[in-house]
């Protein structure tokens, strides 16, 4: 059995990680950590966890993560940076699912994040957690950097348009949707349901965190920069992301884009390309891993609308960290993730 420690197990993506690993055949949770909670049972603040952990919120101790396998650290950005050297120095292997390890370039992170990184030896060290992209790599990392919710459901969506150079990478433009749990379980007046509900706004617009990663990666993908417009949305929902991606064909004669997105993505356990003319709903992949896409050129003109929907607390964190586990430790990359959309 692998042991797991999880570093922050109170917000969503804490507790959708253990609502995963609970229904996980190869995994055993053994340290679950809350500055705040130490003493409480996970189970009293989670019911739904009932039966499933006998396990109290604990005080994060190096030593104690250090007997641990693998440590997710479900955290805010600039928690996993300053114990990650330590555990790394132990033979630990870390799955960040938060942005401290993401970019590469640091004084980029650091302009965007408005922090002083701690350990930017380690962000060289790092894979980017995106499966789709970095599979290989995944496999003998010790330290990953997942990737984040809306970057998930953008890169996937401009992906085989950009490795096969079919539109102009400077113009591309991604009108994103998200549900309000992607603002995190803190208390704060915009995520208030009087707030948020019966009203969707854009914010970010002048320039958002997930904006560099997406580049970082569609710039790899392209092999040269990319000119990128990015436009998050708060959408009346709790969980989902509708990304709604836009670029411009170079040759707009015969692209074949159906079956470029079908090909690319034939081995991909995770990602689903629907049938020509369909439209992915958010509802359709919620509390699954799977990211739904479907690929649109309107009046066969020059444009192309890429369609991708994700679950943002699964796909978008914390399942993309378990199929992420599953591939660092040579398991089968679906295992404990056969989870199906919920509907209604």
């Amino acid at each position: 059995m692998i042991k797991v420690g999880i570093v922050g197990g109170t917000g969503y993506t804490g507790v959708e990680l253990l609502r995963i690993l609970a229904n996980h055949p190869e995994v055993s949770v053994e340290v679950i950590t809350s500055r705040s909670e130490e003493g409480i049972q996970v189970a009293d603040m989670f019911p739904n966890l009932r039966g499933h952990y006998d396990l109290a919120f604990t005080v994060p101790d190096v030593d104690r993560l250090s007997a641990c396998d693998v440590v997710f650290f479900a955290t805010p950005h600039g928690v996993a940076m300053s114990m990650a050297p330590e555990l790394v120095s132990r033979g630990v292997r870390i799955i960040d699912l938060g942005a401290d390890f993401r970019i590469k370039d640091v004084p980029l992170w650091e302009k965007w994040y408005k922090l002083d990184h701690t350990c930017p030896d380690l962000v060289e060290k790092a894979v980017y957690g995106l499966p789709e992209v970095n599979r290989e790599a995944i496999k003998d990392a010790q330290l990953v950097a997942c990737a984040g919710c809306y970057p998930t459901a953008t890169q996937l969506g401009f992906l085989p348009l950009l490795e096969k150079g079919l539109v102009d990478q400077r113009r591309l433009i991604a009108d994103c949707k998200s549900g309000v749990s992607g603002a995190g379980r803190g208390a704060s007046v915009g995520s208030l349901l009087c707030e948020s509900s019966e009203s969707m706004k854009a914010y970010g617009v002048p320039g958002h965190r997930h904006l560099p990663e997406i580049r970082q990666g569609l710039t790899l993908a392209a092999g040269r920069p990319v000119g990128l417009t990015f436009v998050p949305h708060l959408t009346p929902m709790i969980r989902g992301i509708h990304a709604t991606l836009y670029s411009v064909l170079k040759d707009p004669v015969d692209a074949g884009l159906q079956q470029l997105f079908e090909e690319r993505y034939a081995d991909e356990p995770f990602v689903d390309v629907l049938p020509s003319g369909a439209h992915p709903e958010t509802r359709s992949v919620k509390g699954s891993n799977v990211c739904r896409i479907s690929v649109h050129r309107p009046q066969n003109d020059d444009t192309v609308v890429v369609l991708s929907v994700i679950d943002n607390l699964v796909k978008g964190a914390s399942g993309q960290a378990v199929q992420v586990m599953n591939i660092m430790f040579g398991l089968d990359e679906k295992s404990g993730l056969g989870l199906v959309g919920l509907m209604p």
